[in-house]
């Protein structure tokens, strides 16, 4: 039998008894809702890792839907399906996009770690770099047409149409392309807007776009470039919140701060107020820190790196950079979605198709935990909205990414509801875009 090299070895016997002693939670339910329990952090050299190793699905295999939904796949075949938008056509866009190179990011033993953890979870694919229009013109609720929309881009992610000004959000530029209806793909050089932060680093790589209700200025999140500040708070300029761009002019200011990793957004109806999903920091316990949905103030701030959930402080920050004075006025997060459910996709359903107890409230995309015992995320779930908050309880949408053996046959990223008010869901290690609708 061949030997592992003595480093490998030595490492594999470190995360196999770490994973022993710090592997216990509370139960899969610990970390939801408006006023979450926290339980005290707990630290370890290296994170649990419990990543379910990324399979695909079996020949006719699929999600399971929740009573009095059905699900089918609305596309197949595609590649590493992140991101969706629908058009006002009724057209769905597909970003298949993955991370750019980062030869700065996860250095050292939690750097091999994390490549590893990467592999096993299928997400150490190359990027396609392109978005895929996809339409169903049947209405049999399947894509029966499949083009190239935009190609040659750095890692798409968001996405957004005001007017005949079509913006993608590439990992380092905010981009627009003129749009004509109904057109199958743009061939026209980009115009870039604005520069994002990316670099060698870029830990988060995702950034999303949304514009405001008359499309006078743009929205667009930025992840952190580290779990906790490690790489340097220097590393964090113009990270971690959201950006305002005038799209005319390409200036930009930090409309909130202090946020982790945002990712999905919407536009609340009643209240108009902006949200979105952020996915917390990590090494602190199977249930600290729970990653949130939450309104977003202008010029709010949410804690990171020096605090969560308001004024838990993070004592891995030195003291000499503490910021007691941000810490003071950390907003507390509306709604905890779970620790370390990787809660991604967003979006806010205010349609009739579906049944009345997925109406008037949030669909949320969880990618699901690789650092959590037992395992959280990787399904969608419905969280109702009364009066413009969240009221009640987790609902489980799709559940069945994970088989018997443990193993993801699927992990749903974005998520938004189609021109019919079905909901339609990126599941990037199926490659697939799944349709929900009513059960017939």
């Amino acid at each position: 039998m061949q030997r592992l090299p003595f480093p490998v070895a030595v490492c594999g016997f470190v995360v196999s008894l770490l994973m022993i002693c710090i592997g216990s939670a509370w139960s899969q339910d610990v970390g939801f809702g408006p006023n979450p329990d926290l339980p005290q952090p707990s630290h370890s050299i290296l994170p649990t890792m419990n990543i379910a190793p990324a399979v695909g699905w079996p020949e006719g295999g699929k999600p399971t839907p929740a009573a009095g939904l059905a699900v089918n796949a609305f596309a197949a075949s595609l590649d590493h399906p992140r991101w969706l938008y629908v058009l006002p056509n009724g057209d769905v866009l597909v970003a298949e996009s993955n991370a750019p190179a980062k030869p700065d990011d996860n250095g050292g033993i939690k750097g091999w770690i994390a490549g590893l953890v990467m592999g096993k979870a299928g997400a150490n694919t190359k990027s396609a770099n392109r978005i895929t229009l996809l339409r169903d013109t049947d209405g049999d609720g399947v894509a029966d047409v499949r083009n190239v929309f935009l190609k040659g881009l750095n890692s798409p992610f968001g996405m957004a149409l005001v007017g005949h000004d079509f913006y993608v959000a590439d990992t380092d530029a905010l981009l627009k392309f003129p749009y004509e209806d109904g057109a199958l793909n743009i061939t026209a050089p980009p115009v870039k807007i604005a520069d994002l932060p990316a670099g060698t680093i870029n830990h988060h790589w995702t950034k999303n776009v949304i514009a405001s209700d008359d499309g006078k200025k743009l929205y667009v999140t930025v992840g952190s470039n580290s779990n906790v500040g490690e790489n340097g708070l220097d590393k964090e300029e113009g990270r971690a919140g959201i950006l305002k761009i005038d799209p005319a002019t390409g200036k930009a200011r930090v409309f909130a701060s202090g946020i982790r990793n945002p990712n999905g957004m919407f536009w609340q109806p009643q209240t108009h107020a902006l949200w979105t999903t952020v996915n917390e920091r990590d090494e602190l316990g199977n249930d600290l820190v729970p990653d949130y949905m939450t309104s977003v103030k202008d010029g709010g701030f949410y804690g990171w790196p020096y605090s969560y959930f308001g004024q838990h402080i993070d004592s891995r920050i030195s003291d000499k950079d503490q910021r007691p004075d941000l810490v003071a006025k950390a907003i507390v997060p509306d709604y905890a979605l779970g620790g370390h459910t990787a809660s991604l996709g967003l979006a806010y359903y205010d349609g009739t198709a579906l049944p009345e107890n997925f109406r008037n409230g949030a669909f949320v995309g969880q990618h699901g935990s690789w650092n959590r015992k037992p395992r959280s995320g990787y399904k969608v779930i419905f969280i109702p909205f009364t009066g413009g908050i969240p009221n009640g309880k987790p609902r489980d949408v799709l559940t069945g990414f994970v088989n018997a053996d443990g193993k993801a046959q699927g992990r749903p990223v974005g998520v938004v509801p189609d021109k019919n008010g079905n909901l339609l869901v990126a599941d990037d290690v199926g490659n697939i875009i799944w349709r929900v609708a009513p059960e017939k």
